[in-house]
């Protein structure tokens, strides 16, 4: 237990001191700045650009929901995509590096090592994510005046939940491929899936590609169908890939 925390902080202060503390942040401020803005001030800015041409379509009115709604679709498409890229060699590159014999060499466990981070980086994920809810929610506020927030944490919340079985599947990808680009070509893949497995409403009501079109519904604030069973599936299938990534870690050679 004592050598898993200690690879836990290892892990901790590896992000902090590299690449990784800046690139998934940056993208997600980003988003939550400029998504209430845009979802704002969009069509003031097509009146302007376009003129009289779009003098006889009237544009709806901008709700607060369109700001939560925006913040999902960029976590639900650029988001997913820079999680699968940033995590395709979540392992691999440790073993490429050396750090896993080095690790391993000590009183740490395959199991604990594959454990560790998926917790670590689940945690780092979490954060990331309801630093940028908040910006997205003080922001909202600023530019609207009213900020309901139960729509919005409802959403980001949910929206967690898929990006936590795209971490598992990176690491079990990882583990598998040794390639750091073909893990990541994995995960897109089952990106894919998802996508186009939500549009039937049997998958999207038993697994995890019925959580994107649910979190872009609560973010509009409407009512959607129950989340129970995506959730607890998901979390089932998190679960599933971190084991199956540590018993196939433990058979093979560093």
């Amino acid at each position: 237990m004592r050598a898993a925390l200690v690879f836990s902080r290892k892990e901790a202060f590896e992000i902090l001191r590299t690449w990784r503390i800046y690139v998934l942040p940056a993208i997600f401020l980003l988003f939550a700045v400029t998504g209430p803005l845009l979802a704002k001030y969009t069509p003031e800015l097509l009146t302007a650009v376009a003129g009289d041409q779009f003098s006889g379509l009237r544009l709806p009115e901008p709700r607060v929901s369109d700001a939560y709604a925006q913040w999902i679709k960029n976590l639900s498409q650029i988001g997913l995509f820079a999680l699968i890229i940033i995590y395709g060699g979540i392992v691999s590159s440790e073993r490429r590096g050396g750090t896993a014999v080095l690790v391993l060499t000590k009183p740490l466990s395959r199991a604990a090592f594959v454990i560790a981070k998926a917790v670590v980086h689940g945690l780092y994920l979490s954060v990331v994510l309801i630093a940028g809810t908040l910006v997205t929610w003080g922001v909202s506020a600023a530019v609207f005046g009213d900020a309901p927030g139960g729509s919005l944490w409802a959403a980001a919340l949910t929206w967690l939940v898929l990006a936590l079985v795209y971490l598992s599947l990176m690491v079990f990808f990882s583990v598998l491929i040794p390639s750091a680009a073909g893990a990541a070509g994995a995960g897109l893949g089952v990106f894919v899936v998802f996508s186009v497995g939500g549009l039937w409403k049997p998958i999207a009501d038993y697994s995890p590609a019925g959580l994107l079109g649910r979190a872009t519904t609560l973010a509009s604030g409407e009512s959607t169908a129950s989340l129970l069973w995506p959730v607890l599936v998901s979390l089932l299938i998190c679960a599933i890939a971190v084991a199956l990534a540590t018993l196939l870690f433990r058979r093979q050679e560093l």
